[in-house]
Order: structure tokens, then C-alpha cells, then sequence
């Protein structure tokens, strides 16, 4: 006995330590399937009906704002005649934290005067995704789109082929500038970085996401911020072919099954029917492995599901997790718990979403698969993906990519009547800003709102029902001005937008 234990410790010790998402699960993760946390609400969801008027102004688009895009600048921009030296700048993160970091390496090497060399995507540690900026975005439109205001170059010239990720990652170098502080001003890059350039021809930035600041910034290079989000990060070729394949499906599906459309559909008015006619939502799930851990909340996954997530904690962050200070009621009170499928789905049925609905998921992976997301389903049993709408055949380019996999879902978000994210984060803020700009409708959840809603187990449906909607009357795309400190790819008024 005492030898198969030992044989037996390094397995059990592997399960228990594996610190990623992707890797063989942990022995303390096998937990039962949660049963739904708000089932009296469940329940009267299931059975509620949306006015026929009530579901035309749902999917109505939003109002005109007065505010348009204004990513021109009021003078022609033309590149000085001689370049400081290269820029190169390595990114850590997603797709949507690559995406920011990409717009403001244009900014600095506009600040500087530089070349820039086509930003470096690192493998993201949780994914091991080695997706390179040219396997995700179109690389000349990017450099067409931004000519007379930049000049970016593929690759380096041949004299600097040792300037590369390898060569800064075995020593400490005189042209790699790892100080940079987090919103850096404009200024620290010309006091600290331009000196680089102007001795060696080349400076390399690392890290440097969020690295540049949002205040104080130029006029000019702020609305080229706005013109690098907006206008010449455009996807590759086969992303929005993919793309627009989803949406095509989901605006006219092939042919519904009968017994799908009797079994849910006996309740739903042909009138409201026609009215939702050729248009669907975007719901990003933002609820894997990572982010339930460090919300250092409770999602009803009873005793193992606590002891597998404060393991997970332990082991990645090594308990530098702030909220695990807290507790869940505080958390949710203070709005900080993602919503979990099932109370984003109440949500959704709150604000009048029903079963007529064709809802996209948008989401890498859910934690507790399929079984979280069925308490979802039971609400929208239209509800489609990337696996359920494209064949295995389409699927083959992007399979285990999760970079490309992400552009997808961004481009069908970008093609949706309305977007909802359950929670907020980098494909949250950056689809908030990008749908801002285009004024189309995007329903943030009032977190903190809902959290003491949920908390609350004797409140009725029509109570539910009565307070979402009045916390949600103007949270679906009208435009907030950005204040100090905030993103200007999450609130692009008024950097990138004009009050017409």
C-alpha cells in the first residue's frame, strides 16, 4: 500500500497544482452540476410574455445622439522627412488588450517621430496561442489606412536582425526600455526613449500594454488613436468570411425544425415573430476558469467547486487576489461577481428578451461547461456558437486558436442589432467603445444593481422585472463623455466623436 501511494503523489500533486485553464483538470474541479441559484425567478421566466410593443422597441436601433465620428484631422498630415529610428513593442494579453496596445504604439511612434515595426503579439500563457499580428489582422490595409501618418514597416532592415525577443529575454540591453510606467505621458516617452533611438536607431518597449496615458495626450494623436481602433485594424480575410458566414445564419437560418418551433414557439405571436424577423444578439459570457477564480466569488458549486477556485487562486496569484478579503454577499453587493449564465439569462428575459430570440454566445470557455450554460438554453433555445453554426470543415483554420477564435466573435458582435456582455473586461470595453462610435445599441448590466437583486430571494418576478428595466433605461448605448483617466477605446466621445 505504502508503494502505490508513492507511486501515486506525483500524479495527485500534478492534478492539484496545474496552474492552466487548458491543462487536465484538477481532481478538486470535478464538482457536481450546479442546480439553478434563483429558481422561483427561473421559473416565472420560462412563463413570462413580452408585449407585442415592448419587443418592437427592444430591437429598435438607437436614436440619433449627435455625436458622429470625427477621426479626420482638420489639416492634411503628412510624415516628416526623416525617421528617429525603429519602435518595437511587445504585447502581452488577448486579443482585445493586443488591440489597445497596438493603437497606442502607433500613438508613441508618431510621439517620437519613429518607425514603427509591426507589433509583436506574445504567446498568451493561458491559451499558448501563437497567433502573430499577420495571421489576425489585414497587415496592409493597417499600414495603407495609416501612411501619411505613421510609417510602419513589416519586418526590421537586415542591420538589426539581432534585435528580437530571444536577444532582450537573455540579458539586460541598452535599447530595450522596460521602465515604462503604466499611462505613461507623452513626455516620459520623449525624456526616455527618444534618447534610445537617437543613439542606437532602435528602441524596444517591453512590457507595454496600457503604457501610454489617456490625458494630456495631443489632439492629433488622440484622434489617431481613434484611427488606428477604427479604421485600419480591419481582420484578415478569411476571419470576416468566417464571419459574415455566422452572421448570414443567424439573420436567415436554413430552416428551423418543426418540432423545435412547435415545441417553443406556441406562445409566440406571429406578429412579434415578424418584428424580430432577421435579427439576433451578441451575449459574451465572459465566465472561464480564471475569471470565477479571481472574482473570489461563490457560484453555487457547493464545497469543491470553493476548494478547486481557492486553489487555482493560490497557485496563480499566489493569494494576491483582493477580493478573497471580502465576502460573497459583499462582493455582490459592490457589483464585483460576474454574472453567471443563468443570471445573465434572467437578465435577458427581464428586459424582454423570450424564446423567440436567436441569441450568438460568444465565449472561449465556459467554466462548468455545458452544464452552467443549461439553465441558459432553458431561457433561449435558439441560442447558437461558433461550433453550432459553422462546420468542423470551416472551423479547421481557427480550432485552438484562441486569438482567431476571438476576432470571430468580435466580428459578429460588431454585426449584431444588440451586444451584452456579462461582465466587464477587454472584449466588454472594447465592443462598448467600437459600438459607441458606430451608435449602435449595447446593453451594459448594472452589476452592483443586479448583485443585490440576487441577493434578494423573496423578490417576485414582477419586482425583478420592474427594477432591471428601470436600471437599464439608459445603459444601452447612449453616449457617455469620457472623464479623467478613462479609456478612450471604451468611451470614444469626445477624443474621437464630434457634437454635430
Amino acid at each position: 500500500m505504502a508503494t502505490v501511494i508513492v507511486l501515486l503523489l506525483p500524479i495527485l500533486f500534478a492534478c492539484l497544482f496545474t496552474p492552466l485553464s487548458h491543462a487536465s483538470p484538477s481532481i478538486l474541479s470535478e464538482w457536481s452540476a450546479p442546480k439553478p441559484r434563483h429558481s422561483q425567478l427561473f421559473r416565472s421566466a420560462i412563463q413570462h410574455q413580452t408585449s407585442d410593443k415592448k419587443h418592437a422597441e427592444l430591437w429598435m436601433p438607437l436614436a440619433d445622439q449627435e455625436w458622429k465620428p470625427c477621426v479626420e484631422h482638420d489639416t492634411p498630415s503628412t510624415l516628416p522627412e526623416n525617421s528617429q529610428g525603429y519602435i518595437q513593442v511587445f504585447l502581452d494579453g488577448g486579443l482585445n488588450q493586443q488591440r489597445m496596445g497596438i493603437c497606442d504604439a502607433v500613438a508613441v511612434a508618431k510621439i517620437l517621430n519613429a518607425t514603427l515595426v509591426i507589433p509583436y503579439l506574445e504567446v498568451n500563457p493561458v491559451w499558448q496561442d501563437s497567433s502573430t499580428f499577420m495571421d489576425i489582422f489585414d497587415v496592409d490595409h493597417f499600414i495603407n489606412v495609416l501612411k501619411d501618418e505613421v510609417s510602419i514597416i513589416k519586418e526590421l532592415p537586415d542591420e538589426f536582425f539581432w534585435s528580437t525577443r530571444e536577444y532582450y529575454a537573455t540579458a539586460i540591453r541598452a535599447t530595450r526600455i522596460k521602465t515604462a510606467p503604466v499611462h505613461a505621458s507623452a513626455n516620459w516617452y520623449i525624456d526616455n526613449v527618444l534618447p534610445v533611438l537617437q543613439s542606437y536607431g532602435i528602441a524596444a518597449i517591453a512590457p507595454f500594454s496600457h503604457r501610454l496615458a489617456f490625458d494630456n495626450v495631443p489632439k492629433d494623436v488622440q484622434r489617431l488613436r481613434c484611427k488606428v481602433n477604427f479604421q485600419a485594424l480591419v481582420f484578415v480575410p478569411r476571419i470576416r468570411e468566417l464571419g459574415d458566414a455566422l452572421v448570414n445564419r443567424l439573420r436567415y437560418p436554413p430552416g428551423e425544425n418543426e418540432a423545435v418551433r412547435t415545441k417553443y414557439f406556441k406562445d409566440v405571436s406571429d406578429a412579434k415573430r415578424k418584428q424580430g424577423a432577421g435579427k439576433f444578439a451578441v451575449l459574451h459570457l465572459r465566465f472561464d476558469k480564471d475569471m470565477a477564480a479571481h472574482s473570489a466569488c461563490d457560484f453555487g458549486g457547493g464545497k469543491a467547486e470553493k476548494l478547486a477556485l481557492a486553489k487555482y487562486r493560490q497557485v496563480i496569484w499566489q493569494g494576491r487576489v483582493l477580493n478573497s478579503q471580502f465576502t460573497d454577499e459583499e462582493l455582490r453587493n459592490q457589483g464585483r461577481c460576474p454574472l453567471t449564465p443563468e443570471e445573465i439569462g434572467l437578465l435577458l428575459a427581464a428586459l424582454g428578451f423570450d424564446n423567440s430570440t436567436r441569441l450568438y454566445l460568444a465565449s472561449h470557455k465556459v467554466y462548468g461547461g455545458e452544464a452552467r450554460i443549461s439553465t441558459l438554453r432553458g431561457l433561449f433555445p435558439l441560442m447558437e456558437n461558433k461550433k453550432s453554426l459553422a462546420s468542423s470543415e470551416e472551423r479547421a483554420g481557427i480550432k485552438g486558436k484562441a486569438s482567431l477564435l476571438a476576432a470571430v466573435d468580435y466580428h459578429v458582435s460588431m454585426h449584431s442589432d444588440i451586444f451584452i456582455s456579462a461582465s466587464p473586461g477587454n472584449m466588454h470595453n472594447a465592443m462598448v467603445g467600437h459600438r459607441t462610435y458606430q451608435n449602435w445599441k449595447t446593453i451594459r448590466p448594472n452589476m452592483a444593481l443586479l448583485g443585490q437583486l440576487f441577493l434578494n430571494k423573496s423578490l417576485t418576478w414582477p419586482e425583478f422585472q420592474e427594477s432591471v428595466v428601470e436600471g437599464h433605461q439608459n445603459r444601452q448605448g447612449q453616449i457617455r463623455l469620457r472623464k479623467s483617466e478613462q479609456s478612450i477605446y471604451t468611451y470614444p466621445a469626445p477624443d474621437c466623436m464630434c457634437n454635430a
